[in-house]
């Protein structure tokens, strides 16, 4: 039940996304501007949670990936709009070295990962300057999953922290990315900083473990427009 959830809420924000580009297509066209471009894109995320706790020892970026679809609409030769949307991961490696999470959550010293897995629709003002744009804008995320592990200092596997399920995190985030990007002819290329204004653990255990600390994810990704 869940996964058809998750499918409807996609299948909801890809039918505001395409109402959305449709309306700006019709105004661009309407104003003689250059038409709109569409596409595809992807890349790398390094993510991580700043959680500042006594009990922890080192706080390490956690590799993931992005992917989806975008939109660049133009209002003038200098300004367009650029919607997306996309699955992103998110997350962070976090050595607890101290004995009170232990004693009282039962997870031993060692290196926590983790693993936060959204649909994410960010909405970018873009500035062109020939082929280099620089945008920014807000972003609006909903977590489709999520799952912790503990690497216990004892073992050479990971455990996972079964008390931890998806309710356990905020399903809504929200916040502000920031990039740089160089358009040339179809093809896209940039950096993107995404940060989190909403913590990510809601109660118990995660909100303990993540000290109502926000996602903070920097992207290179590579797109082809069409």
């Amino acid at each position: 039940m869940k996964h058809l959830a998750h499918i409807r809420i996609y299948t909801t924000m890809l039918l505001v996304f395409l109402t959305f580009l449709a309306g700006i297509t019709t105004t661009s066209a309407q104003s003689n501007n250059p038409g709109p471009k569409f596409g595809i894109k992807g890349g790398l995320n390094l993510s991580q949670l700043y959680v500042d706790q006594p009990n922890v020892e080192d706080e390490n970026m956690k590799a993931g990936i992005h992917f989806g679809v975008f939109g660049k609409i133009p209002i003038n030769s200098f300004v367009a709009v650029q919607p997306e949307v996309l699955y992103t991961n998110m997350g962070s490696k976090i050595s607890y070295g101290g004995s009170d999470f232990e004693s009282v959550f039962g997870i031993e010293s060692g290196e926590i990962r983790f693993n936060l897995n959204y649909i994410q629709v960010p909405i970018a003002l873009a500035v062109n300057v020939g082929p280099l744009n620089i945008h920014a804008g807000p972003y609006l995320s909903y977590l489709l999953s999520a799952n912790v592990n503990n690497w216990k200092s004892s073992e050479s596997s990971p455990t996972e922290i079964r008390e931890l399920e998806t309710d356990d995190f905020n399903k809504i985030d929200y916040g502000l990315v920031v990039g740089v990007g160089f358009d040339i002819k179809n093809v896209n290329v940039g950096a993107r900083y995404n940060y989190g204004l909403r913590q990510v653990g809601n109660d118990g255990l995660a909100g303990n473990l993540t000290d109502n600390s926000k996602n903070g994810v920097g992207q290179i990704y590579l797109g082809f427009g069409f």
